[in-house]
């Protein structure tokens, strides 16, 4: 599917953000292993979302869908032997990152694969953590990446988890942590790439009853206990909704975006505070946030180290402004979906600005711009960044635009709501 972006000016917007992909999936772990039957209200529906679920009913958790909501009937942590299974997370790094320490509470041998991309992304941080946990681990192809059989028990105890790659690494083994054979001290090697993400796991735990809290040493202690059966709904999401802020510079304006909590731990708030240092307005409220921009944009310094995901959304404000932005903290982009420091090469060169990278960060000089075809290789986040881009230019196409499914399956039919494609 192609989509084709045009132009636009001086808009006036609202707009609701989905709900979170990231709480959507650690809602689902915790309420799959607590002690009754859970509701998760306002899930997000998704590819990613669908294989976590597929994932645990293969594992033996009973999951119902009822209207809009999801019912997870709680195994109590005691999940039953299905033998040898085989899960397809087929291009979900989390789910395939937190059913790697889930493997270790099922009696069952798992295999854990994906596409080949996902064969790309290395797990070997995670899994030396899941082996000083109690994990037997073989790898089927590459050490160090998918895909992989897991087996063993999780013992506990102190765990050195090397999250410089993914924060999901440390999620993964905190949010089974009550369930080891005993209380579990999680201590990161280093620095921890994305730390918010950490931050809505933490969330999530203590709303399903959980003990665990961050050390003075900077360990984080999590006791063992039973998560209970819990009536959750799900928050608006900030990754998402960045490509709405994003429409006030490209094309001038207002927009509004609803179903956002202004106190929320995610850290891809930070991109407000990037648009505000560009020079828009932000106004926030009880359930929502507006961004105003009637005059040009400057570039920013920003370190996005703890928000990788709007990454891509604001090297595309970025060629709209009037001098160079330089963003740091970003090695870790290379093994998401795509590389995404390659994709954002792409994009930008390609919309006719220069581009300059490090190991570990871009520049982009904004130039006279102009259209051109995107190709997001199966990214979503790059598929949604080109779209910014072609509504301050006009002439975007935007090729295999299906693969915003992802996370946002609704992506372009908000869009198209508002009239801001090509019929």
């Amino acid at each position: 599917m192609d989509i084709k972006i045009k132009k636009v000016k001086n808009v006036l917007l609202d707009f609701t953000a989905p709900p979170s992909k990231s709480y959507t999936h650690r809602a689902l772990i915790a309420a799959a292993l607590s002690d009754g039957t859970s509701i998760i209200r306002n899930p997000l529906y998704s590819d990613d979302i669908s294989v976590t679920i597929e994932a645990l009913r293969k594992l033996g958790v009973e999951i119902k869908n009822k209207d809009d909501d999801i019912i997870v009937f709680g195994t109590s942590g005691v999940l039953p032997d299905m033998g040898d299974v085989t899960i397809d997370c087929q291009n979900s790094g989390t789910s395939l990152r937190h059913l790697a320490t889930f493997a270790l509470l099922s009696p069952s041998k798992v295999t854990l694969t994906g596409t080949a991309r996902m064969m790309e992304r290395p797990v070997g941080g995670l899994c030396d953590a899941l082996l000083q946990a109690g994990a037997e681990i073989e790898f089927l192809g590459k050490k160090g990446y998918p895909p992989l059989r897991i087996s063993g028990e999780f013992e506990g105890g102190r765990i050195i988890v090397d999250a410089s790659k993914s924060s999901q690494f440390i999620s993964s083994v905190m949010i089974c942590s009550p369930y080891a054979n005993s209380p579990v001290d999680i201590m990161p090697k280093g620095s921890v790439v994305s730390r918010s993400y950490v931050d809505i796991t933490t969330s999530v735990m203590r709303k399903f009853g959980a003990d665990v809290y961050l050390t003075p040493d900077k360990t984080w202690h999590v006791s063992q206990s039973v998560y209970c059966a819990t009536d959750y709904t799900v928050e608006g999401d900030y990754s998402s909704a960045s490509y709405f802020f994003a429409i006030a510079p490209v094309c001038k304006g207002k927009v509004r975006v609803k179903n956002l909590n202004p106190e929320s731990v995610q850290g891809d708030r930070a991109f407000l505070i990037s648009l505000a240092d560009m020079g828009c307005i932000i106004t926030k409220d009880e359930d929502s946030v507006t961004v105003e921009c009637e005059k040009d944009i400057t570039g920013v310094e920003a370190d996005m180290s703890s928000s990788p995901d709007i990454v891509q959304t604001l090297c595309a404000v970025s060629v709209f402004a009037s001098t160079k932005t330089i963003i740091r903290g970003i090695s870790h982009l290379r093994y998401k979906e795509s590389d995404r420091i390659e994709a954002i090469e792409r994009m930008v060169v390609l919309s006719g600005c220069d581009f300059e990278s490090t190991d570990n960060s871009v520049s982009i000089t904004p130039k006279e711009l102009h259209g051109f075809i995107a190709d997001p290789k199966d990214d979503h986040r790059t598929a949604m960044s080109s779209a910014l881009i072609g509504l301050g230019t006009g002439g975007v196409i935007v090729r295999d635009a299906e693969c915003v499914s992802k996370s946002f399956p609704g992506f372009w039919d908000e869009l198209r709501r508002k009239g801001l494609l090509e019929e």
